[in-house]
């Protein structure tokens, strides 16, 4: 089957004729359109079948099916009518072949569902998405507005639902927006995948501002070299933000100046944030508490002192980009700033999950990049008075050439280094632990999660502090093709329980 959506388009929406969605089949060919879907399963008579070229299979390998479920129409390529022509030969249905036919799904899929929330933000980058996203609906509703933040973790804030994926394909994202927008929200923040970016699953969203946190390796499993992987996260701000939108740079995030220039280039009003002593929402001062950090930001010729109830530095550059983007969708600085303080950390992005009666932190984080787990734990050392003790693993069928990397982050900034399975998928388990061993000779090898955070709890002496990298907010661990049930968060609690008699 092709692509699945989790549901078709269709029901009580009117239907569209191709061209009302702003599709030309070959030979001018008209149809009323009762329905999209990307997923043979889903079509119903008078739908519309996206066939997509798939990474494995081509989506037009599914034509026939479609066409025995109702579908009056294809939207697909050259390869695939190709691909079909035999099933497409006889049949009465309505042939649309798109030079990128990703982009053209998309922009039906806008004009289909027709509604979005008014004020639309996205933000991308390989860490930090999902707290920027989430940091800027919060701030949007601590100003009155009812907001939502789309990516991750779902569908969460003032209406919430679960996603399959970090930035849906378009048929979902469109639905879910005009859900949305229906039920009053006017705000939202979405996540931008370099997946979603490059597949043009965002083109048709009317963006007013795009965000960007960094660039480090990952997915290089699907991007053919990191400048690809690059130019996927650029587009956001080259190609799917109009020319009067408003980006947001961190200007301290590894490639931040790469794209502003981009940025700059498209003609976007840049807001730049960060550090660095050009940017123009400057950090210029920041105090680390144990359970948080206070910041000196001056913007505009104005500084502001904002506490916050966040571990770690990195978290405090999130929040300038979440601020960032609030003022370029509207809002006025010292409401902005006033508000920061209310601000409370996503599920699994530096979590405290459980502390010791010794008083040592037991701290979840989705940290699954090099980067990302030596981002992670120099952030949580100021707020540590002795050792870091750190969990990692690295998932299976993604990519290989970051696993010793992760190894070696986890060793250069933690004090004991435990390496435990992650999502080990298709893969053999101890093949992946061995690869990060590559980098950490002298870690720890636990291959069951479990034990390895109990062990580790186990070894946390007052003051010490654990990290457990890798999985965040996630609730199940894919060996294989099942997904188990299992919670960083649930298990430390449980270990600390059993540890520190607890336990009835």
């Amino acid at each position: 089957m092709a692509e699945k959506t989790g549901m078709g388009a269709g029901g009580t929406i009117p239907g569209k004729s191709l061209t009302e969605l702003g599709l030309t089949a070959r030979g001018g060919a008209e149809a009323r359109i009762t329905g999209l879907a990307v997923d043979s399963r889903e079509v119903r008579t008078g739908y519309l079948f996206a066939a997509m070229p798939g990474t494995r299979i081509h989506g037009a390998e599914f034509i026939p099916a479609a066409l025995r479920m109702g579908a009056i129409a294809v939207l697909t390529d050259a390869e695939g009518a190709r691909i079909a022509a035999e099933a497409l030969a006889g049949a009465d249905v309505a042939l649309v072949v798109a030079e990128d036919p990703r982009q053209a799904l998309a922009c039906a899929a806008a004009l289909w569902f027709g509604a979005q929330p008014r004020i639309m933000a996205a933000v991308t980058g390989t860490n930090g998405k999902t707290s920027v996203a989430t940091f800027l609906r919060q701030i949007w509703q601590g100003l009155g507005h009812s907001a939502i933040n789309l990516g991750t973790t779902g569908v969460e804030g003032d209406f919430t639902m679960p996603l399959a994926h970090t930035t849906p394909e378009p048929i979902t994202l469109h639905r879910v927006l005009s859900e949305a927008a229906a039920h009053g929200i006017t705000h939202c923040a979405m996540e931008a995948s370099s997946h979603g970016l490059s597949q043009r699953r965002l083109d048709g969203v009317v963006l007013q501002a795009g965000g960007f946190t960094n660039l480090t390796q990952d997915h290089l499993d699907y991007h053919a070299s990191f400048a690809e992987y690059f130019d996927a996260k650029a587009s956001l701000f080259t190609r799917v933000l109009s020319p009067e939108g408003h980006a947001v740079i961190n200007l301290d995030g590894a490639r931040g100046a790469d794209m502003a220039l981009q940025a700059e280039e498209r003609g976007l009003d840049v807001l730049t944030v960060g550090e660095a002593p050009e940017a123009e929402m400057r950090l210029i001062g920041r105090r680390f508490t144990p359970g948080g950090q206070v910041l000196r930001v001056a913007f505009n010729g104005i500084e502001y002192q904002v506490g916050l109830d966040l571990i770690g530095g990195f978290q405090g550059e999130n929040v300038l980009l979440a601020a960032g983007l609030a003022l370029l969708t509207g809002e006025a600085p010292e409401e902005v700033f006033s508000v920061l303080p209310q601000l409370s950390g996503v599920r699994g992005r530096m979590q405290l999950a459980a502390t010791r009666d010794n008083g040592a932190g037991i701290y979840v984080d989705y940290a699954h990049t090099p980067d990302a787990v030596a981002t992670a734990l120099k952030a949580l050392r100021p707020h540590v008075m002795g050792r870091i003790v750190c969990v990692v693993g690295a998932g299976g069928d993604r990519d290989r050439t970051k696993r010793p990397l992760m190894g070696q982050a986890a060793a250069e900034n933690a004090d004991l280094v435990i390496v435990t399975d992650d999502n080990p998928r298709s893969e053999d388990p101890a093949s992946i632990r061995q690869a990060i061993l590559m980098g950490c000779p002298g870690a720890l090898e636990v291959g069951d999660r479990a034990e390895a955070i109990l062990r580790a709890v186990d070894a946390l002496g007052p003051g010490d502090a654990l990290l457990i990298a890798g999985k965040g907010h996630e609730t199940g661990q894919t060996v294989g093709d099942v997904v188990y049930p299992f919670d960083d968060v649930e298990q430390a609690s449980v270990a600390v329980a059993a540890l520190d008699g607890r336990l009835a």
